[in-house]
């Protein structure tokens, strides 16, 4: 069952966060993840939530986002992404 990330980010340091942005496909990637949205423009239509930059990503299963979320490879950008943004994320399977 495929697994998705959605993801609301308010970038703070757009510098680090364009590192960051630059080196994190390829990680998701290893682990069979792909990019569905990737910062678009969105409208809200219902509710008070007002998303700055939404990414939403889809992987193969629960267990391969997690492989992916713990991965050694993705800490150190984890800790840049951190730095760079404020994040919300919820990890969520599919149909």
């Amino acid at each position: 069952m495929p697994a998705y990330l959605l993801v609301d980010i308010e970038v703070t340091d757009a510098a680090a966060y364009e590192e960051y942005r630059m080196q994190v496909p390829p990680i998701i990637a290893s682990h069979g993840g792909r990019y569905l949205v990737r910062g678009g423009t969105s409208e809200v239509l219902e509710g008070t939530w007002q998303p700055k930059r939404t990414v939403v990503l889809e992987f193969p299963s629960m267990v391969a986002l997690k492989a992916f979320w713990q991965s050694p490879e993705y800490q150190p950008l984890r800790r840049v992404r951190e730095r760079a943004a404020r994040t919300n994320l919820v990890a969520v399977e599919g149909i």
